[in-house]
Parts: structure tokens; sequence; C-alpha cells
């Protein structure tokens, strides 16, 4: 039996990233748990959410802290050779993960990231920035998208993917950093069908269509 959106748990992670107040919301109105990852301790008070709890290894806490986050629940992290987003991931259980504020700041945190992504395909999360909405392609993922619409698939190591409903399909295409890559294709109006061979290609789209991702991830096999 599959899950529904309504029964799934959707941690929604804020981090200290640039983010609007808009977009805040919009992912804080989705979470099952509201996770402050740090420093995104201060999109949650600016954006009037209280978090379940702040985790991190509390290097970037604001200062002064918010008055109206006093006594929410602290775990802290200590360890150095992970990222706070990494921190979390592995830290907090739920079926799917959104993300705001890790993506349209410094790019090595966003390649960060992407690595943790990669490293931990078994956590379905989504990082939304301000265009767009980057996951981790799932064994299979079927979502209606309208004609012209920008569908990016890109390796993070060697794999392939099937496609059905693409303007160019991915079908006998061997992606690879530093080889074929597929950014900037189209939809041609319907369901896009993708099925990986394995966890290896991010998925890309317009940040309008982060309603029928989440449905569509939350209806979709996860990596184990």
């Amino acid at each position: 039996m599959q899950a529904s959106e309504n029964s799934a748990t959707i941690a929604t992670f804020l981090g200290a990233g640039p983010a609007t107040i808009a977009t805040v919301r919009s992912v804080g109105a989705k979470a099952s748990i509201l996770v402050a990852v740090d420093g995104g301790v201060a999109h949650a008070a600016d954006a009037g959410l209280r978090p379940d709890v702040i985790l991190g290894d509390f290097d970037s806490l604001p200062s002064p802290f918010p008055d109206s986050l006093q006594g929410v629940t602290r775990r802290q992290i200590t360890d150095q050779d992970s990222t706070d987003f990494d921190k979390a991931l592995r830290s907090i259980e739920a079926d799917l993960y959104l993300c705001a504020g890790f993506t349209d700041g410094r790019i090595d945190h966003l390649l960060a990231c992407f690595h943790s992504l990669l490293k931990r395909p078994e956590r379905q999360a989504v990082l939304v920035s301000e265009s767009d909405v980057v996951t981790l392609l799932p064994p299979k993922i079927s979502i209606d998208l309208v004609s012209g619409a920008r569908v990016s698939v890109f390796p993070l190591k060697a794999g392939e993917t099937r496609s059905q409903g693409l303007k160019w399909p991915l079908d006998g295409l061997a992606l690879h950093p530093g080889g074929v890559v597929s950014t900037s294709n189209e939809a041609v109006g319907g369901p896009v069908r993708l099925l990986a061979d394995g966890p290896h290609s991010l998925l890309i789209l317009p940040r309008k269509y982060l309603d029928p991702l989440v449905s569509a991830l939350i209806q979709s096999p996860r990596w184990s």
C-alpha cells in the first residue's frame, strides 16, 4: 500500500542560507516536524514559526538568540567532519525532507548538499531554492508536467536512466560527469516517467512544480 501525502511524515529543514519568508512559510506549512538547522533559527523566527528542534554544531546560531524561540529543544552534534545539513539528514526520521535555506548561498555549501543527497540515497530530500527544486532521482517516478516544462537530469556519477514523456529521451544514454548530461530537457505534456538503475542523478525542476514533485516522490519507491 502506497503512502498518501496526508499520511506521510514530512520533515522541513530550515538552513542558514538565503531564503525568502514566503519560501520558509511554504515549506514549513508542509512539515510534520520542523527543524531549524543551526543558523536556520533566524529564518524560523522571521517567519513566525516555532521549530520542534534546533539541530547542528551551533557555530552559527544568531546572537542575540530570538526570544520567540527560547525553550525549543536543542540537539547539538559537534563533529566537524560533516555539514549541518548532513547532520540533520542522518538524525531525523521522515518519509520526505523539504529543505530551504541551503541552495542560494555559497557554492561549496550547495555542492556539499548534493554530496549528502548522493551519500544518503535512502533519505529522499528536496532542496528548495527561489527558482528550482532539486532531488536525487528515485528508482522510478511519474510526475505530470505541462508541455515545455524544463526537466534536467544531472549525473553525479555514472548510470543509466530510462524516460517517457521527454522531448529528448534518455534511453540508451550513459550519463556521467564529464560526459553526457541531460540539462534543460523538456516535457512533452502529460506524465514524465523516469526509471534509474541506481542512485546517481539529480532531478531538477522549476520551483513551481514543488507540490506535484512532493506528491510524486511520496508515491515513488526509495533507495534502500
